[in-house]
């Protein structure tokens, strides 16, 4: 594994078997979980555990220390059923990363710990420097999959990653911050989403179901204090709108 500019003791080789092949190319994507599970040791015996069969390139600790368990040159087995823009294999296209963290375990959900998230910049700038990954494909677990997952959710910090060109952001405008009045228009929100990679059923009737997970998703990330609501306002659907026009994802519809 190439980590030039991550020292130890924060590395930590913890091979997992869970691997393969990769099936597509380049490697262009980062995705970003969390672990719902006890503590560090917990997450990585699960990770490395053949019968589980998931895994992830990394695992990095509430301490700071990051685990290496897959090469990078492997697919690893962290996103599941998973769609971003037309990319429908991510496991072939990304690195995963998995963060010790509680999950939805714990009410209320606390934050990520501060060497964590150190550990974490460190590590997404090698990674990211290293396969020319842009700043807009650093995804979370719920973009990819808003129907099954919410991780890493909204607790994890991604205005911070974004300020040092870890990922992408702009500082919502207050109405986008306040509950919506009524429902905003939805065939706009499905545009916007999927314009930014969100997977989108293609059928209306389908579409119509999904839009709350998909909602959430976008919400957890983007305007976490909202990830609760069920519906959109317009002015919330007017800054995802923003975002897609500025960071439009390779591949996805218009």
């Amino acid at each position: 594994m190439q980590l030039a500019t991550l020292k130890p003791p924060q590395i930590v080789d913890r091979p997992s078997p869970n691997h393969g092949p990769r099936r597509e190319t380049p490697t262009d994507m980062v995705v970003i979980h969390y672990t719902a599970m006890r503590d560090l040791e917990a997450g990585a015996l699960r990770l490395a555990d053949p019968s589980a069969e998931v895994s992830a390139h990394y695992l990095i600790g509430r301490c700071g220390t990051v685990m290496a368990m897959v090469p990078e040159d492997r697919r690893a087995w962290h996103a599941g059923r998973a769609h971003w823009g037309t990319v429908e294999d991510v496991n072939s296209r990304s690195i995963g990363i998995e963060l010790d963290h509680d999950g939805a375990a714990l009410s209320p959900l606390p934050p990520f710990a501060e060497r964590q998230m150190a550990s974490l910049e460190r590590l997404l700038r090698d990674v990211m420097a290293r396969h020319g990954v842009p700043a807009e494909r650093v995804v979370g677990h719920a973009c990819i999959a808003p129907m099954r997952k919410i991780d890493p959710g909204p607790k994890f910090d991604w205005r911070r990653l974004a300020r040092n060109g870890l990922a992408v952001w702009i500082d919502p405008p207050a109405a986008a911050l306040q509950p919506p009045v009524a429902p905003g228009d939805a065939a706009a929100m499905r545009r916007a989403l999927e314009a930014l990679g969100y997977p989108v059923p293609p059928a209306p009737a389908v579409w119509d179901a999904a839009l709350g997970a998909v909602w959430r998703a976008f919400a957890m990330r983007f305007l976490p204090s909202r990830a609760s609501d069920a519906w959109a306002g317009d002015a919330a659907i007017a800054h995802a709108a923003a975002l897609a026009a500025r960071w439009p994802c390779k591949g996805a519809g218009v």
